[in-house]
């Protein structure tokens, strides 16, 4: 994890952090760390050999990955969350993250074929806020059988999310950037969604769309 916001967020959570480099700029913005971390000031061209990104942000994190944590699916009624159905970019994923973060809803279910949500750039999109959403994997076909929660699913022939009634629970599921939602998860969906179209592009970003989603569903 880059950036001091993001990493102090990693800190304050359940994560475990094993390392943490920084730069000598930006050591009195940092505060104490506790003695199970390890602390190490390097030189920015240090920094820059070990960073993921072009412009290194002066601080990193080494972040233990947690153990998968087996999905409940009764301890999901009564709340909205996220499915994502083959998500392949990473920037989408970590946007994704950080928007249900924004709203409240702290549950996303990806598919097997969805982007690693340990890929760098998904860590860096999430902006700090994957140290408060969960994130499972699991195979949506399962999943979507066993769940109580009606299915929304976001298709191009749907009832208009302006008219859609969400209720007060719900799995909103979001399909792959060119084919959108698999054909063998259609059949699962118990309300075709639509955004309608005003202009003419041809199609609305995934990420853009989990907002819009998002925001419909607690306006209401």
């Amino acid at each position: 994890m880059e950036g001091l916001k993001s990493v102090q967020e990693f800190i304050n959570s359940d994560y475990t952090i094993d390392s943490v480099f920084y730069t000598k700029n930006i050591s009195s913005n940092l505060g104490k760390l506790s003695r199970n971390i390890k602390s190490v000031e390097v030189s920015e061209a240090e920094l820059s050999r070990i960073s993921t990104l072009n412009s290194p942000q002066s601080i990193l994190a080494l972040v233990q990955i947690p153990e998968p944590i087996p999905i409940n699916v009764e301890k999901l009624d009564g709340n909205f969350i996220i499915a994502l159905d083959g998500i392949q970019d990473p920037g989408n994923l970590g946007t994704i993250i950080r928007t249900a973060d924004w709203f409240g809803l702290n549950t996303i279910i990806c598919s097997l074929e969805t982007a690693d949500v340990y890929n760098p750039k998904v860590v860096q999109a999430s902006m700090g806020s994957l140290s408060r959403v969960n994130v499972s994997y699991t195979s949506l076909q399962d999943f979507l059988g066993k769940t109580r929660l009606p299915i929304f699913g976001a298709l191009l022939d749907g009832q208009s999310i302006y008219e859609t009634d969400f209720g007060q629970e719900g799995l909103i599921l979001l399909g792959n950037e060119g084919n959108g939602i698999s054909e063998d998860l259609l059949q699962k969906i118990n309300y075709p969604v639509t955004i309608p179209k005003f202009g003419k592009a041809e199609s609305l970003n995934v990420a853009i769309t989990a907002s819009i989603f998002c925001s419909e569903l607690r306006r209401k």
